[in-house]
């Protein structure tokens, strides 16, 4: 039994007659009679009863064509499938991304991407760093957005972004108008530390510690969306990423520039040895868009 068979006996069955079939497929009629044949040979059972030059199907014969029919629908359908697959209006897309990219950076790039791909089920997972490299690394996230961490070699870094770090202040407070701050103008401030496991923290008690200046710590806390709530509410300053204050108003706190300079870095993250899903990489392709043109973002090679 093989597809040219089953093909002229579908024609067969849905034209009503050999000849129609052998025109539709554009075959002489002996092909056709011969396929059918040779398919009822292969079976062991007749398939059409021959009289006066014309076929009619067997009860046998109805009840097979039941089957091949469900068998070309499962075949039109599979094409249908792997076509919405090529063209990316069916499939998935797992990301996953530290909080402060959240609230602007990856909305606007998921808005963008879904306006063409509106058929993609998007799951956006919020982790700390080491959370978000980890699901990335065991495939639970196609691709990751957060700061690297040393000796992590089961990712890789599809591109790299640079920005520096604030100083979010309550509005009313005495240094909001300053053009820059640094350790020593904070040298009794009450301070909305992050955690010490942060990249960030790290950075930012070598700072004060190379320019001899002790920091006076209110609170420790973590994310960052967390301490900006806590210095709107005024409870003291806190050295950020540039990117959480900007989901708050104005009128509940201001950022002034840190100096010296404390980098906060951002790497866009694919595993390390798998390559990105084609919706994986539409999707990286829109959101290096998005952060290549975010004010205070430079790239890194």
């Amino acid at each position: 039994m093989n597809e040219r068979q089953i093909n002229a006996f579908r024609q067969v069955i849905r034209l009503g007659s050999v000849t129609a079939a052998a025109r539709s497929l554009s075959v002489s009629q002996p092909a056709i009679s011969r396929l059918i044949r040779d398919l009822e040979a292969d079976l062991g059972f007749d398939l059409f009863e021959r009289r006066a030059g014309k076929v009619f199907p067997t009860p046998e014969a109805r009840a097979f064509a039941s089957e091949v029919e469900r068998m070309y629908y499962g075949m039109a359908r599979l094409s249908q499938f792997a076509e919405e697959m090529r063209d990316m209006h069916h499939g998935a897309l797992s990301i996953a991304t530290l909080p402060m990219v959240s609230f602007q950076i990856l909305p606007q790039a998921l808005s963008q991407f879904l306006t063409t791909f509106n058929r993609m089920r998007v799951t956006h997972n919020v982790h700390n760093s080491p959370r978000v490299l980890d699901m990335v690394a065991a495939g639970q996230a196609d691709i990751g957005l957060a700061q690297s961490m040393p000796g992590r070699h089961d990712v890789r870094r599809l591109a790299s972004w640079r920005t520096d770090c604030v100083v979010a202040l309550p509005t009313a407070h005495a240094l909001a108008g300053r053009d820059a701050l640094g350790p020593t103008d904070l040298v009794g401030v009450p301070m909305v530390a992050l955690s010490h496991q942060t990249v960030t923290a790290g950075y930012v008690a070598e700072r004060f510690a190379t320019a001899g200046a002790a920091q006076t710590i209110a609170v420790e806390s973590q994310p960052s969306y967390s301490a900006c709530a806590l210095v709107s509410q005024g409870i003291g300053a806190a050295i950020v990423d540039p990117f959480t204050p900007r989901a708050f108003p104005k009128e509940q706190l201001v950022v002034v520039p840190f100096e010296p300079a404390i980098p906060f870095d951002l790497h866009l993250l694919g595993h390390a040895e798998q390559a990105p899903s084609r919706s994986a990489a539409a999707f990286a392709e829109v959101l290096i868009a998005v952060m290549d043109a975010t004010p205070g973002v430079r790239r890194l090679d």
